[in-house]
């Protein structure tokens, strides 16, 4: 019988600037903002699942595999490199559904964040209409690159086909980066 091969990256090693994107001191700010609203959207879920309060002392119950920061981590190298989640779950020795559920959960906590915009504290981009009344109000030029990133195409039948097939390759879903004239992304 063989084997199933298992490899399991080193969180430190996930964590780093290159897979993540940003610093261990911005990550380590990012799980202190967004653990406290992330726990309470899973314990709202659990709430519901149950229909009405605790029954057991906190801390009871199955643990979640994997915690908070791992979650948070494949989902920023997720948005960085754009893995197969497959992929992302054989380094973070999860399965791949449950990476998906989590890149699902932490990408709605960061997109209600926004993004920060640089040498303006406080001031928070959160939807694409923010990024361009910030560039008419701040009189910036902005600059967008898209690419097309092959993906598979959906199966004939349901609807909704016509949205993911381009003209040239047929199978690309486009991404589109917004920067302002320093380079930096909105």
């Amino acid at each position: 019988m063989i084997q199933p091969v298992v490899i399991m990256a080193n969180r430190d090693i996930l964590a780093h600037q290159v897979f993540t994107g940003i610093s261990r001191q911005h990550l380590a700010c990012l799980v202190e903002e967004l653990a406290g609203p992330w726990q309470a959207v899973v314990e709202g879920h659990r709430c519901t699942a149950r229909g009405g309060a605790r029954k057991r002392e906190a801390g009871a119950g199955a643990r979640h595999r994997p915690v908070f920061v791992d979650r948070l981590v494949v989902t920023l190298i997720d948005l960085r490199h754009d893995l197969p989640h497959s992929v992302l779950a054989l380094l973070s020795g999860a399965d791949r559904s449950t990476v998906t559920r989590a890149i699902g959960e932490i990408r709605g906590l960061l997109a209600e964040r926004g993004c920060a915009v640089p040498d303006r504290p406080g001031l928070r981009l959160r939807t694409l209409a923010d990024v361009f009344a910030y560039a008419r109000a701040e009189g910036i030029e902005l600059r967008l690159d898209a690419t097309e990133v092959q993906a598979r195409r959906p199966a004939a039948g349901p609807g909704g086909r016509r949205a993911f097939v381009s003209g040239k390759k047929k199978n690309t879903m486009k991404a589109t980066v917004i920067a302002d004239h320093q380079g930096h992304t909105l």
